[in-house]
């Protein structure tokens, strides 16, 4: 776990500490409840939310945990954490004006989810408009978008080979990359400086190619010999 750092939301500061391992933010819940509620007793509303939500049978406040953070006065104090998604929900359970634009588009996505799922093709429209937006060239786009294909159906070889998505997901990838590149997933975003972005969105148009090269081959290889555990396709 890395040292603690500050985050700015509305010009007021909230802890934060980065998981490099698990490669995940961590918020401190305290600080984003003083944000939204303009509590005078920000530790104290948290105390009483977490017990309403516990008595709810919400599992996110027993999932949170505590870590070491820097307080005002200097020291070192535990205070309790919360993953993006952990912390998200909590702000579904704050009854505050601050907290209303969070909820809106928390609504809003899980309405695109939907459509998604139901028509795949917005997906994929929705990748378009936003690498648009964020200033891609249309070759790079057309790369990508090749690339997310390429990635689906070596993923899709993978559930067949009873191959268990996340860790087992992340070994697999970790040889692939190492393959053309000589680096971890890890190593490789750390090498380009990026935390929770995605690695692909942040390759050049050759770095997609040999990617692409590499995924697709194992894709032929896995159809080919047809192995039927994890440890064959780790071999």
């Amino acid at each position: 776990m890395g040292k603690d750092n500050i985050q700015l939301f509305e010009d007021q500061k909230i802890r934060t500490a980065w998981d490099e391992e698990i490669e995940e933010w961590y918020f401190s819940v305290v600080d984003v409840i003083a944000v939204l509620t303009e509590s005078k007793d920000p530790a104290a509303y948290w105390r009483k939310l977490k017990q309403r939500m516990k008595e709810e049978g919400n599992e996110t406040v027993t999932n949170c945990h505590g870590l070491k953070m820097t307080a005002a006065d200097g020291k070192k104090r535990m205070t309790d954490v919360a993953t993006t998604e952990q912390l998200l929900r909590i702000i579904q359970s704050i009854p505050s004006p601050k907290a209303e634009p969070f909820k809106l588009w928390l609504a809003e996505v899980g309405k695109e989810r939907i459509k998604e799922t139901i028509d795949p093709e917005q997906a994929i429209d929705r990748a378009l408009e936003t690498y648009q937006k964020k200033g891609y060239s249309d070759e790079w786009i057309h790369q990508r978008i090749l690339s997310i294909r390429v990635r689906n159906a070596l993923t899709d070889e993978w559930q067949k080979s009873g191959v268990q998505q996340g860790r087992e997901y992340a070994i697999l990838t970790d040889e692939i990359i190492k393959a053309w590149s000589g680096m971890s997933t890890r190593q490789y975003k750390n090498l380009k400086g990026l935390k929770k972005e995605n690695l692909c969105d942040n390759m050049s148009d050759m770095e997609l190619i040999l990617n692409m090269l590499a995924e697709s081959t194992s894709t032929e290889i896995s159809k080919q010999q047809k192995p039927s555990t994890f440890a064959e396709k780790d071999a």
